[in-house]
């Protein structure tokens, strides 16, 4: 992640912001080199005058160069501050509270510099200071004087001494006068300026110096002459630029002396020879000459610096200020550079959390510095790694709660059964396609609703109501997990009791404030259950029925054969009439009792491979037109394959359905009567072969269609309700689909359709 602030978000390449930390470092450090070259010059007249205004000169384009890439950054983080980029407010808060750290003090110093070096170079120049090196000077000389009045004195003495000696034996009381004076050197010179003799320092040289013509009229004038020799040769340590020390430098020929020359008198100077002088050299004391020196250069020092002291105040304040701007320019420029130092963690974290509150848990940028800001920028990276790492574990959850949701959809919306889920009041909060089937009414579009407003469920919602409100009280008691109940629904037509949907339904609570309500639809069960029951019935009825029918029959016969002739016209005819009566009815019982037994002992259906076409084709010839009322007309697929069949059934089933198809239109006028229609067709998808018989009668009431395979239930004034009975149960054994509609045309009902789909063989 790239930081967006200070110098380092100026440019992205790190070669460049290092470049340019580099270029800055060069510019400080030559700065630096410079100011501190510059103060050594003011400290040095001579190099001042020598190289101050090139220094300074430097020392300005070294300031230049700093201004103006402060300028430049300062430039940039405006620009970045008006283009309203991340970070740009928080590294110039930062920048402008270390620049005005640095430039404050600063300020406050100069102010006090100047005036202290105003004041200070002022007070130089007081007079006191000019009459105190005045002072020193006099007392320079005095002492000088001094010391030679003395050597002066010395002098004289010794030459007395002197007189009578000879110029042989000189050496030796040169020697003793050298001793008694504690001078450096004694010499004995002629007028003419030839050495006698000497003692000390001069005995070794060979060219010894001679005295000055000047010196030598002196002494003879005046008996005695003083000279001062070296101190304008003398040289101080501290002139050459050293410090410390109070010794002079120079050549044994220039060490500072006193020469003392006196004139010795000689009685026989005029008779037998020339004049001669004696020359004594006393050496100065060093601490002396150091300190007359000292003083002499320090009063022309002062001599010059007061002639420009308006100069010197300049040249020290010129310093002072060029000190100064070089220090707020380096402090400016420190505070940019360690502002985005501090603002670099700070704007990582902010970069950071800006990302986090965006949703990019991606992993962070983390400083492997060992500060606290450091440290917060790893916590933050681990932070944001852990958060990721949570969030791809919640995410993993939820797909997989959304997984197992789904398949959960799924498994409700192809169960057979009935899901809803309500609340505490009875309001629908979901439910499956399975129960808009079972209850027939479109249960998505009342979602938010009470159970009780969708129409035809007011009495179901009502019942299912009250069988929670008693699981709730009885739950609270007897820890119970769930209540079942049955219900009888009559949404095709209430009131009607033929129409009934019978539900078994089962209810709980659900975690938090809703129930959970499972229920079935148990109509074919229900009428699975009738049906086995009327077999029990039929099967003991025919046993129990079809005894005593044979005698019954047998009697009557009897009767009328024995009473025939022996009775009146009037008799006869009613007992003919009666014993008629009496076996038409026994044989319809006998029907009955057989359409029961068959219904009820209906034998297992022994499968094999049929030619259902070829069957149809058999049967039919006994519904040929001069035989049938209505006729049959049959549409047969010829590339329908062999099916698996019991032949005498499925005949049994061809027979039923012709005959309730024929039936069916028992109450038509003959000119409204259609035709049946018998056909069959193979499906290469599915593969298996359907067989349909269609006829335009009145069709089916809505109400029996629901129920039409139940024994008894038929529209027929004579029907027994059989005859689809025994269909079903046949195709049942067939392992064959049987469907029944009414035939609607126009929106009118035109007829009835029933179809049979047997498996093929393979």
């Amino acid at each position: 992640m790239s930081l967006k602030g200070g110098v380092s978000g100026l440019k992205s390449s790190p070669a460049f912001r290092w470049t340019v930390g580099v270029g800055i470092g060069i510019m400080a450090a030559l700065g630096l080199v410079l100011l501190f070259l510059l103060t050594q010059a003011t400290g040095n007249r001579e190099l001042y005058e020598q190289n101050y205004v090139r220094l300074f000169a430097l020392n300005v384009a070294v300031a230049g160069l700093l201004l103006m890439v402060i300028g430049w950054i300062v430039f940039r983080l405006i620009v970045r501050l008006r283009k309203g980029k991340f970070g740009s407010r928080l590294l110039v808060k930062l920048a402008a509270i270390f620049a005005l750290v640095g430039l404050l003090p600063g300020m406050m110093i100069y102010v006090v510099s100047y005036q202290f070096v105003s004041r200070s170079i002022e007070s130089w120049f007081d007079v006191k200071v000019e009459g105190a090196l005045d002072a020193g000077l006099n007392l320079g000389r005095v002492t000088l004087d001094t010391l030679a009045t003395e050597l002066s004195n010395k002098t004289r003495v010794a030459a007395g001494q002197l007189t009578q000696t000879s110029d042989a034996s000189a050496g030796l009381a040169l020697e003793r006068l050298r001793e008694q004076l504690s001078v450096s050197d004694v010499v004995l010179w002629t007028a003419s300026g030839q050495m006698i003799a000497s003692a000390g320092d001069s005995r070794y040289s060979l060219k010894p110096e001679r005295p000055p013509a000047q010196l030598l009229r002196t002494a003879r004038t005046q008996r005695v002459a003083t000279q001062i020799e070296g101190l304008d040769e003398v040289t101080l340590p501290g002139a050459e630029g050293a410090s410390g020390g109070a010794g002079i430098t120079g050549a044994p020929a220039t060490v500072p002396r006193i020469k003392a020359l006196a004139l010795i008198n000689n009685p026989s100077v005029g008779l037998l020879g020339e004049s001669r002088f004696l020359q004594v050299t006393e050496v100065l004391p060093a601490s002396l000459v150091a300190n007359a020196i000292a003083v002499q250069e320090a009063n022309r020092e002062y001599q010059e610096r007061a002639l420009a002291r308006g100069g010197l105040r300049k040249m020290y304040i010129g310093t002072l200020t060029l000190s100064l701007f070089l220090a707020v320019f380096g402090a400016v420029l420190l505070a940019v550079l360690l502002g985005n130092q501090l603002a670099k963690p700070l704007l990582v974290l902010a970069e950071g959390v800006k990302q986090v509150a965006q949703g990019d848990l991606t992993p962070k940028a983390a400083l492997q510095g060992k500060d606290e800001l450091g440290g917060l920028t790893r916590s933050f990276a681990v932070m944001t790694q852990q958060l990721s790492d949570a969030r791809g574990a919640v995410q993993k959850s939820m797909d997989q709660v959304d997984a197992a949701r789904a398949n959960l959809q799924t498994i409700l919306d192809n169960l057979t059964a009935g899901v809803m889920v309500l609340d505490l009041k009875g309001r629908i909060q979901t439910s499956n396609p399975g129960a808009t089937r079972i209850l027939r009414a479109p249960l998505a579009a009342h979602h938010g609703q009470l159970l009780s407003e969708v129409p035809g469920l007011e009495v179901f919602a009502q019942g299912v109501q009250t069988q929670f409100d008693t699981y709730f009280g009885e739950n609270q008691q007897h820890d119970i997990e769930h209540w079942q109940q049955s219900f009888e629904l009559n949404a095709a037509q209430p009131g009607a009791p033929d129409n009934a949907i019978t539900l078994i339904a089962r209810g709980a609570k659900m975690p938090g404030n809703e129930c959970l309500l499972v229920f079935d639809d148990v109509s074919e069960m229900v009428s699975a259950q009738r049906a086995q029951a009327w077999g029990e019935v039929a099967r003991r009825l025919a046993h129990e029925i079809k005894n005593p029918l044979t005698p019954i029959q047998l009697s009557a016969e009897r009767l009328e054969m024995k009473l025939t002739g022996k009775v009146g016209e009037t008799e006869q005819i009613l007992l003919t009439k009666s014993v008629k009566t009496i076996v038409d009815q026994v044989d319809a019982m006998k029907r009955l009792v057989n359409e029961f037994r068959d219904y009820a002992r209906l034998p297992a259906a022994e499968l094999k491979p049929l030619d259902l076409n070829a069957l149809v084709n058999d049967v039919i010839q006994l519904y040929a037109s001069d035989n049938a009322v209505v006729p049959v007309h049959t549409e047969l697929d010829a590339n329908a394959p062999h099916i698996k069949g019991d032949d005498q059934q499925i005949r049994q089933v061809i027979h039923n359905l012709l005959q309730n198809a024929q039936d069916a239109q028992d109450g038509i006028s003959p000119d409204h009567k259609g035709v049946v229609t018998l056909r069959t067709e193979y499906s290469p998808t599915s593969r298996r072969v359907r067989l349909i018989v269609r006829d335009n009668g009145t069709g089916f009431p809505e109400h029996i269609l629901k129920r039409a395979f139940e024994p008894y239930v038929t529209t027929k004034v004579k029907g027994t309700g059989l005859g689809l009975a025994v269909v079903k149960k046949i195709a049942d054994e067939h392992g064959a689909r049987i469907d029944i509609s009414n035939r609607v045309v126009d929106g009118a009902v035109k007829g009835a359709q029933v179809s049979l789909s047997f498996a093929v063989v393979t």
